[in-house]
């Protein structure tokens, strides 16, 4: 009888087990503990499923005998495919192939923007290069779209969600980038025009006396001008705002190079009296802030010259931000040879601090003598946070309702050409998106793109700080160990104590 009794809770038991794995087939759901909510899926993925009118379809080509942390990649993706089916519903429709199975599936997965990547993996203790495919084709009709290679962790669903957008988005916004002023041009802009054309149609302007700035561009962009800007391309401008228009202007007032070992402040082309007439300034001081970058330098010690890293105060590391759509899920900003900007605006103009330094910063007034070997001390940095970055909304000017965003740098997103090109800080290019998306009033892919914690800044101590610090972690223990051997020898000795009296 017994017997039987355990035969049949046993019976339960796995009938249990099947039921609860056939209902999480149909409702399938994650529990997400992480800072970032990399897991669940951000507001913007969430519209862009449920506005799909038509089947997209997903071919992922994954190459199976992977190692395990790449398998890991491949069973993310796949849950991750899993709550876009569901969220669509039915609009998403996808399946997996190994491309290594056959050279036809290889070369479907090549033909389809899949490109291969060599990885090392070792087998019967012999290390073996494999050609591995991680990468995804999506179909809506006779549209294509490819995700060479599949990132993990928050940027998967990054990767996808803009797919699928680049997929059923018809007309792209327009977006002017001003030229004629010796700005950058948009090959110079390399990170941020790849990015702004996902959602966007970035093209150059260049504002001549006879032509008006076209109402249809969602937003008009000035970017590090170095020459004279006239006049009348400033009235042009005040045309364009006024006609519910919006503004992106990224602009240095302090200028130089680190080999010339000077910075100076940047010769008057005409914006600093615009933007004051805005209510806007941007002040001709450099901001030093301990939290920093660092520049390599090379130091000769004995016969040897070695490189080694030195935190550089004038390039800030910008890690405090507002909270505002274009801040949103930053984490940090480089911004080298930066000033403050200041706006005066009255109750008609909203305006926010987008972005300011640390509570450690500074104001040195150009010319700027670089010294490399400079001993940089806490009391070098006695000034409140400046403020780098602001956003108005209103009435700026003759312009009832405007946008604008002002940036007292003009090289922090760009790139450069040839052997001056240099790899952005992600946030950055980042920011900038941002504030097109806000000034173009579509906000949706903001907290999508800053998803994902990049950094985490270390505050800035004191020498004594950190030598108590210090000498606490070493000597803390010990102390504690001291404490709890002291509170057991007296428990025993009152233990003892209590025996050698009869009370037990």
């Amino acid at each position: 009888m017994k017997k039987m009794n355990v035969i049949t809770r046993l019976l339960i038991f796995f009938a249990i087990l099947i039921v609860i794995n056939l209902i999480s087939e149909k409702l399938f759901f994650r529990l997400d503990f992480t800072e970032d909510k990399r897991y669940t899926l951000s507001e913007a993925t969430k519209q862009t499923l449920q506005g799909l009118e038509d089947v997209i379809t997903i071919t992922v080509y994954f190459t199976e005998d992977l190692p395990p942390q790449l398998l890991s990649t491949r069973k993310d993706f796949e849950n991750l495919l899993i709550e876009y089916e569901k969220m669509s519903g039915g609009n998403i429709v996808y399946k997996f192939t190994n491309p290594n199975e056959s050279p036809q599936q290889e070369n479907e997965a090549q033909q389809n923007g899949i490109s291969p990547i060599i990885i090392n993996v070792t087998k019967s203790d012999q290390v073996k290069q494999l050609r591995a495919y991680m990468g995804a084709m999506l179909q809506m009709g006779e549209k294509t779209e490819s995700i060479p290679i599949i990132q993990p962790g928050s940027g998967m669903e990054y990767g996808l969600t803009t797919a699928i957008k680049k997929l059923v988005i018809t007309d792209k916004p327009k977006i002017a980038f001003v030229q004629g002023h010796g700005e950058p041009s948009l090959n110079e802009l390399t990170q941020f025009h790849r990015q702004l054309s996902v959602m966007y149609d970035p093209e150059t302007f260049t504002i001549t006396d006879t032509t008006n700035i076209p109402v249809y561009y969602k937003a008009l962009v000035i970017i590090n001008p170095v020459d004279t800007i006239p006049e009348n391309h400033f009235r042009k401008i005040d045309r364009y705002l006024e006609s519910n228009g919006n503004l992106f202007i990224a602009f240095s007032n302090v200028t130089g190079e680190l080999s010339q070992g000077i910075f100076r402040t940047a010769p008057d082309i005409g914006i600093n009296n615009w933007l004051q007439s805005k209510g806007v300034s941007i002040g001709k001081m450099v901001i030093i802030d301990a939290n920093s970058a660092s520049i390599g330098v090379q130091q000769r010690q004995g016969p040897f010259v070695i490189n080694t890293q030195v935190k550089f105060p004038y390039f800030p590391i910008i890690g405090d931000f507002s909270d505002h759509p274009i801040s949103e899920g930053l984490e940090s900003l480089l911004l080298p040879l930066v000033s403050p900007v200041i706006a005066q605006g009255d109750s008609s103009v909203n305006v926010t601090i987008l972005a300011q330094t640390s509570e450690n910063s500074g104001l040195v007034s150009a010319p700027v003598y670089i010294d490399i070997n400079k001993q940089w001390t806490l009391g070098d940095f006695r000034d409140d946070p400046q403020p780098v970055a602001i956003a108005l909304e209103g009435k700026i000017g003759n312009a009832n309702q405007a946008r604008m965003v002002v940036v007292s740098n003009g090289n922090f997103i760009v790139n450069g050409t040839g052997q001056n090109a240099q790899q952005l800080n992600p946030d950055n290019v980042n920011f900038a998106s941002n504030i097109i998306d806000w000034l173009s009033d579509d906000t949706g892919l903001i907290d999508l793109r800053t998803k994902g914690i990049t950094n985490r800044p270390l505050k800035q101590l004191e020498d004594g700080e950190k030598a108590v610090i210090k000498y606490a972690n070493v000597f803390a223990p010990i102390l504690l160990i001291l404490m709890y051997a002291f509170i057991r020898k007296q428990r025993y000795l009152k233990k003892k104590q209590n025996w050698l009296q009869g009370i037990y």
